[in-house]
């Protein structure tokens, strides 16, 4: 069984920041991509970034790069999403997501997804 624990989200003023993180208890992800996504209310899940756990390569959505990063810390077989300069539009539940082998843009290509945090950004 594949556990992924998310946390970290919360309400935030515009231009402020939150870390998500997500924690896989008890595993490693060496031949793992993780992903995040977001959703907001009345629209479809949409890709945020990933990253290919075995050499910490990631990738950014353009609509978000430079405003948010993706990491992972190996020893704590965590994987972070550091949000800066936060938008209203921003405001979603994000969710992180699993795969073998390399990361895709594509909610459906991702078999084990964590429950969720929400992310509420005021103006």
């Amino acid at each position: 069984q594949v556990q992924l624990v998310e946390s970290g989200g919360g309400l935030v003023q515009a231009g402020g920041s939150l870390r998500l993180s997500c924690a896989t208890p008890g595993r490693t992800f060496s031949s793992y991509a993780m992903g995040w996504f977001r959703q907001a209310p009345g629209k479809e899940r949409e890709f945020v970034g990933a990253i290919t756990w075995s050499d910490g390569t990631t990738y950014v959505a353009d609509s978000m790069k430079g405003r948010f990063t993706i990491s992972r810390d190996n020893a704590k077989n965590t994987a972070y999403l550091q949000m800066n300069s936060l938008k209203p539009e921003d405001t979603a539940v994000y969710y992180c997501a699993a795969r073998r082998g390399t990361w895709s843009t594509v909610p459906e290509e991702y078999k084990y997804w964590g429950q969720g945090t929400q992310v509420t950004v005021s103006s």
